[in-house]
């Protein structure tokens, strides 16, 4: 099982998007700073926001890059308030 997921810091009010196919093991490696290079590094804050199950990887990985293109807080938000957004993304791809 794969997951699209939403990490959000307080300390920077900032959303962080991923995929992956153990949530908590990967929450734990942003906030330990793990990925060296990786974004999350600025804070050691991170909470799940959104978990999404996909069917697949593939469907993960389309997921995340469709979310990270949109560059946009408010999509993020709306797509938290709102998960079944990704549903008709899925639909239309």
């Amino acid at each position: 099982m794969h997951y699209l997921y939403i990490l959000f810091s307080k300390s920077n009010d900032t959303f962080y998007v991923g995929e992956t196919y153990n949530i908590d093991e990967r929450i734990v490696a942003h906030n330990n700073h793990y990925y060296k290079n990786s974004f999350t590094k600025i804070a050691n804050d991170w909470e799940c926001v959104l978990a999404f199950e996909c069917d697949s990887e593939t469907q993960a990985i389309y997921l995340e890059a469709f979310v990270k293109k949109m560059k946009s807080k408010i999509f993020i938000r709306k797509v938290i308030a709102n998960p079944n957004i990704l549903i008709d993304i899925l639909s239309k791809k």
